[in-house]
């Protein structure tokens, strides 16, 4: 079993994890999954019970943070500077690239399916990453067969 953790997430995550059937990997991987009333409007349907909505308290932190990100990804990394987490999860490379900057430890939507992979939650990485390619979100077939080698498949 996974070591439990928290995490933050953002709507590009709900999205795409939701897309493939893979949302209730989720609640099995972390123990407490955090994201922002901004993220839940952002993802447009309802979340499992299992997600904990929290505001964002330093609301100007927020704000600054929206200048250079979306106003989701923005509340997540304000929150995540606000609660100790593990990891931001976040698909968008702006927001990657300015939460670690900021000492946030950042994991994607495949890295959690790796994840899950690694632990031997889910049998194979593969099937996943069809579904991924069959949606809107690009992955490279560089990169494919990168995580599949390194999925041990």
């Amino acid at each position: 079993m996974p070591e439990k953790s928290i995490v933050i997430t953002d709507a590009s995550c709900f999205i795409i994890l939701d897309k493939i059937d893979a949302l209730h990997l989720l609640p099995i991987l972390f123990s407490q999954i955090f994201t922002t009333p901004e993220i839940v409007t952002e993802y447009g349907k309802l979340l499992p019970s299992w997600v904990m909505v929290k505001s964002v308290k330093n609301v100007a932190l927020q704000s600054q943070l929206s200048e250079i990100v979306d106003q989701g990804e923005a509340s997540a990394i304000a929150l995540a500077d606000e609660i100790k987490c593990d990891y931001l999860l976040t698909d968008d490379r702006a927001a990657r690239k300015f939460a670690e900057q900021r000492g946030i430890s950042v994991k994607g939507s495949i890295g959690v399916l790796l994840y899950a992979k690694q632990l031997k939650i889910i049998p194979l990485l593969l099937p996943y990453l069809n579904l991924i390619q069959q949606t809107n979100f690009r992955i490279s077939p560089g990169l494919i067969q990168q995580l599949i080698k390194e999925a041990g498949e």
